[in-house]
Parts: structure tokens; sequence; C-alpha cells
């Protein structure tokens, strides 16, 4: 957490909010959650920028800046990007950005998991290279799943969450798609049969539309741009839900750790 449902969420409601503004002040208060920046570099390189755009990457959200960086914040498992008022305090804030229209972008990270950049055309070329493809691209098909995946002999469900394999699924996405499309999520990726790849591909891109329909998932950290719980936990049929019945067939759901120490769900009957 949080997935590509969450970052997309965060990042269509904050757009029109700093889209076009200038970034008048940065205050960096934790150091640990960098990656190739200093505190210093990264504080330089926001002052005085203008936000030219803002897109989502897997589950980094990018800014563009007018001085042809890029600007990524990659949430992990309890960041939040909100924009607030002017001199609104939140003890979990991790960067401030005073914008020109008084208000404040706030990176905000409960146990600092989260990672920020500052990257330069070719090195965000080169880190963009590194991700996976989009699975909600409009042209992503299941051949392009197949070709991203299949020669992987990882189990399933960990090729599905590998992002330089594809870009964007977590855990509670794998599970909830695996089950949607009846695939044993310790299969090897390779051992697919083709006809496979299709239901799994049409069960990836509905899940992860219908959670951004819902705004995200709220397990107990995440929060969507302007500071709501996200609603598709609601609608889980598997993730969290060990030793309930199957909602398909009544069967106890299976949990297991086995396959990526995390968390896997499934139903023995209809994910043979």
């Amino acid at each position: 957490m949080p997935e590509l449902p969450e970052v997309e969420t965060i990042v269509r409601q904050i757009r029109s909010a700093v889209v076009g503004r200038r970034i008048e002040r940065a205050s960096l208060r934790h150091h640990d959650v960098l990656r190739e920046v200093t505190g210093r570099a990264l504080e330089r390189g926001l002052a005085g920028a203008r936000v030219t755009g803002l897109e989502r990457r897997a589950k980094h959200a990018v800014f563009r800046l007018d001085r042809g960086t890029r600007f990524v914040i990659q949430p992990g498992m309890t960041g939040g990007i909100h924009v607030v008022g002017t001199g609104e305090r939140d003890r979990y804030a991790v960067l401030r950005l005073g914008l020109d229209d008084g208000r404040t972008l706030l990176y905000r990270d409960i146990r600092r998991f989260g990672t920020l950049l500052l990257l330069d055309a070719g090195a965000w070329r080169r880190y963009d290279a590194a991700l996976g493809p989009e699975p909600l691209a409009p042209d992503f098909s299941a051949r392009d799943l197949a070709r991203a995946l299949g020669r992987s002999r990882q189990a399933i469900k960990k090729a599905l969450m590998d992002q330089k394999l594809l870009a964007g699924v977590g855990n509670i996405y794998a599970n909830e798609a695996l089950f949607e499309a009846g695939i044993d999520p310790s299969k090897p990726a390779a051992d697919l049969a083709p006809a496979a790849w299709g239901g799994l591909n049409r069960a990836v891109r509905r899940i992860l539309r219908a959670a951004i329909r819902s705004q995200g998932s709220t397990i107990r950290d995440y929060r969507t741009g302007t500071g709501e719980s996200g609603g598709f936990q609601l609608r889980f049929k598997v993730y969290e839900r060990e030793g309930e019945p199957c909602l398909h067939c009544g069967t106890t759901l299976t949990g297991t750790h086995a396959i990526d120490a995390r968390i896997t769900v499934f139903c023995h009957r209809c994910q043979r």
C-alpha cells in the first residue's frame, strides 16, 4: 500500500491544485526517505520551480517541473500526499512545499517507508525504463501480459507484483485478480495455459478500475488526496478473508505466507 489505484486516486484529486503552481518554499523534515539526492539538493531543486504536470507511473506520483526535472514520490506503505491550508500542522509531515497560492503540498509518512527522488531527464528515462508496462494502458492486451510475465518461473502472484515485469500491482490486487481469474497463485507464471492469460488480463484490469472508482482501499493508514478513506476494502472477495467462506462456492478460504512472505488468500476449489 498504496498500490496503483491509491496513487491514481491521489494524483487525480490533487492535480488541479498543484499543476501550474510555483513552489515558493521546500522544507524537508526527515532525510531517510531520500534516494539518490541529498536533502539540500532536493530543497534547492524544488524551491522556485513550477509544476507543469502530474501523472502516476506504477506506484509513483510524478511531478514534472519547468526545470526539466521530475520530482517523484513513491508513498510506500504509510505515505500520503495532500494539499492543505496555510499553517496546517501534521506530526507525520516529511516534506512541506509552500505553493504560490498560499497552500502547502504535504507529504506525510507515518513509518517513512516511502521514497523521494529528484531526477533529471536522463535519470528519469532510465528509471522509467526499469519499470514494467502499465496494465491499464488502453491497448494493453493478454498478449502483452503474457509477454511481460510468461517467461518467469516465479509464482504467478509474485510475478504480478514484480514492478520490473508489470507496473503498479501489489499484494491486495494480485490476490483479488487471481481469485477473479480462477488461477492458483502458486502456479509458475511460465506454466499458465495460453487461454489463462486472457482471463487474467481482464481480471487485473477490471479489479484495478473498480478500485479506482472506489478511491482505493483503506486497510490502516491510506487516505485519499482529500483525506478520506477509500472504499474498495468493502468489496474484497479474498484479501483479509482467510478462514471465511468463499463467496462463490462456500469453501473455507486459505491463507499462506509461503509464496512471497506476504499473505496470500485463495480458494482451493475456485483456484485450482
